[in-house]
């Protein structure tokens, strides 16, 4: 996306052919250099902006090798649930974030 000042999770176009989680490691692998276990997926999100309409598969991941090296972007953070708020997101990636805080806050969670 195109959304500068905005922080954004890490992701990008599907390609012809490629599942959503195998999209998802690929761009994990091109911007930021890391190896991610791709686990439980979190419910889609469309979302329109003025100038163009996006929609998000966000899946909860863990590193399982590599060091984050920003290839693509000018920043990166990692914060924990509770701190994800302090942040001036774009607005898709708001739904994916209460989302992720209500299974973290649910007893019967299961985040992978």
């Amino acid at each position: 996306m195109s959304l500068p000042l905005k922080w954004e999770f890490p992701g990008g176009k599907i390609n012809k052919g490629e599942m959503p989680e195998e999209c998802l490691k690929r761009e994990l692998r091109e911007e930021l250099g890391i190896e991610a276990a791709v686990g439980k997926p979190l419910p889609p999100v469309a979302h329109h902006y003025p100038t163009f309409s996006v929609t998000l598969y966000p899946f909860i991941c863990t590193i399982v090798s590599g060091e984050i090296r920003l290839h693509e972007h000018v920043a990166c953070v990692w914060l924990s649930p509770e701190m994800l708020h302090t942040l001036d997101w774009a607005e898709a990636d708001m739904p994916v974030i209460e989302t992720y805080r209500k299974i973290l806050k649910s007893p019967l969670r299961s985040v992978n």
